[in-house]
């Protein structure tokens, strides 16, 4: 999929931008606080109808605006054209449109245009909690698996119904508390199983980008953890009913999955730098990338890379420009406060590129 072509007005900090885009890299320099990451913000909502920073779409309107628009003129890779477009005033809902149609249901939007996007903020995959990580799994799987997050959905649901009932004074509904943790149980273990499946796919991919990156220097590894591992999640859920009405919540189900993520056999948290800490979380977006463009209907993914080169040693940065550089990736776009990290990314092949300035929300093409 390439971006061709990316007009936004009002969004965040940027009051108006019609930028023509390269079909390989797209560099974006300026300092921090200028409006950088809010560019690539805009190409991440048009592709997944939100803001990735924010869910409250209000938020994203600038300061003194009544609205917001954003539409990108894309090329899939048959060349085949589509353009989508998304408007929002304040207090009113948004509107997203394919192809000048609007869609009934956001959901069917998600994976037309597969996109990964790798940022300082990613670090929390490794130390923040397990939501961090479950939503990592829950990006990608809904990017090929239309069904997924209406499963998510439906699990939700139930764990929110089943949670209420826990927290009354009275006694609840037992019957209705078994229906509940039934619709737990069924949706619960058809998404163990696709984000089963993902990982253990993932894994290996992760592996080889790690150590083309780290120049063999160091062993990672994944592992999935679910109470699914511990029997039918029916029989898990209901074996602790007592304790889970005790506190007022669900203590097991799909909801409290993780991903431990290891170096050295160990956790990665406690064992790794920080540089080697942003080398785990590249290389597991990068291994992402690879696997959505085996899956997602054969659709290359665009890439959009956030001051990722910060706290990394000129080795590694290196390894990364090779990677990102060759023939396996698509459309990219870099962002960085260090020209001499662009520079070193241009200097490097002989593909076509674009290189912006961005100072105050203003764009300008260098």
């Amino acid at each position: 999929m390439i971006l061709k072509k990316l007009s936004i007005l009002n969004y965040k900090n940027i009051r108006e931008a019609s930028l023509e885009l390269s079909p390989k890299i797209n560099c974006f320099i300026g300092h921090n606080g200028v409006g950088k990451t809010n560019l690539l913000d805009a190409v991440y909502y048009l592709s997944f109808c939100h803001s990735a920073y924010t869910s409250i779409d209000s938020q994203v309107i600038r300061h003194d605006e009544d609205f917001f628009v954003l539409e990108g003129l894309y090329d899939d890779d048959s060349e085949n054209p589509t353009t989508v477009y998304c408007g929002m005033k304040r207090g009113t809902k948004k509107h997203f449109k394919r192809n000048k149609k609007e869609y009934k249901r956001l959901s069917q939007h998600i994976g037309l245009i597969p996109l990964i996007f790798v940022s300082p903020g990613d670090t929390l995959l490794i130390e923040g909690g397990s939501e961090e990580r479950r939503r990592l799994m829950d990006v990608v799987i809904s990017q090929y698996d239309n069904t997924y997050i209406e499963t998510l959905n439906s699990y939700n649901k139930a764990l929110l119904q089943r949670n209420t009932l826990l927290k009354m004074e009275e006694e609840p509904d037992l019957e209705l508390l078994k229906i509940w943790e039934e619709q737990m149980a069924f949706h619960g273990e058809v998404i163990y199983g696709k984000r089963e499946a993902f990982v253990k796919e993932l894994i290996p991919v992760f592996q080889e980008i790690y150590q083309n990156i780290s120049e063999d220097r160091e062993q990672v590894s994944l592992s999935y953890e679910s109470h699914c591992q511990r029997g039918p999640l029916l029989d898990v859920i209901q074996r602790d009913r007592m304790k889970d009405r005790a506190v007022g919540y669900s203590l097991h189900g799909i909801h409290r999955d993780d991903l431990e993520m290891l170096q050295g056999g160990y956790p990665v948290k406690r064992e790794g730098s920080q540089g080697q800490h942003k080398t785990f979380v590249i290389a597991l977006k990068l291994a992402q990338f690879s696997f959505l463009k085996r899956t997602s209907s054969n659709t290359t993914p665009l890439l959009l890379l956030d001051d990722i080169f910060d706290k990394l040693d000129a080795r590694r940065v290196e390894q990364i420009v090779k990677l990102v550089s060759s023939d396996e990736y698509g459309q990219i776009f870099i962002t960085d406060t260090n020209r001499d990290h662009l520079d070193q990314i241009l200097s490097g092949g002989s593909f076509d590129y674009k290189l912006f300035k961005v100072e105050d929300g203003e764009v300008v093409g260098l």
